[in-house]
């Protein structure tokens, strides 16, 4: 071989040098990635310390898990009477305040399955609050929820939707999960399963937590 030949051929290696390096981090970095999205652990263990982020995975991977709680507005609405309610009658309670409406088609999806969240773990330490924003008020309300079979949760009503923008809701379905102090654990904006074993195992993690 030449001298200008390989004079040519040493130019052109630190080139092929940087095009494997990058290829070489770009599989590191995806690799990085995939550990820290992948679940070590099975989701239906609930840790000690009470929620982390760990939990929003499978049924629940949309559940955004606030790094630092702040107190829910107060707000204000009804019973299946008509009689006013605050939210802070639960302080003391873990809450999964749902925001729904009759004519949500996700609602209607995910309705059996809050109900089936509070068939299993409704107590007085927690309750599935689901909220409907229907314009038409308690009768049609408490009809879906017959309907849909979700019997066993409490009918709450609030037809002027006020509380979308007070909680900041982007739309329905919505839901908040609160612990006893009153703050907000996290959201998920849209269906979920909440009779999974990723949801039951986000409530009890609530549930466990010791309040300071």
């Amino acid at each position: 071989m030449s001298d200008r030949a390989k004079s040519g051929l040493f130019r052109f290696f630190p080139v092929v040098l940087a095009v494997l390096a990058g290829a070489l981090g770009i599989y590191w970095f995806q690799s990085d990635q995939r550990k820290a999205v992948t679940p070590t652990e099975s989701i239906v263990k609930t840790p000690v310390a009470g929620v982390s982020r760990d939990l929003a995975t499978g049924a629940l991977a949309a559940f955004l898990v606030k790094a630092e709680r702040q107190p829910v507005p107060d707000i204000a609405f009804q019973d299946g009477s008509g009689a006013p309610l605050r939210l802070s009658q639960w302080k003391g309670r873990v809450v999964l305040v749902n925001l729904w409406a009759t004519w949500c088609a996700p609602c209607r999806k995910e309705m059996p399955a809050l109900a089936a969240l509070q068939t299993q773990l409704g107590s007085d330490d927690f309750e599935v609050v689901a909220i409907s924003l229907d314009r038409k008020g308690i009768e049609a309300s408490s009809v879906f929820l017959k309907e849909t079979g979700a019997t066993s949760l409490k009918l709450y009503v609030e037809p002027t939707a006020r509380i979308l923008n007070e909680l900041e809701a982007i739309g329905l379905p919505a839901t908040i999960l609160i612990d006893r102090k009153g703050n907000e654990i996290g959201r998920l904006l849209g269906p979920a399963e909440w009779n999974s074993p990723e949801a039951i195992a986000l409530i009890k993690a609530a549930l466990a937590e010791i309040q300071g």
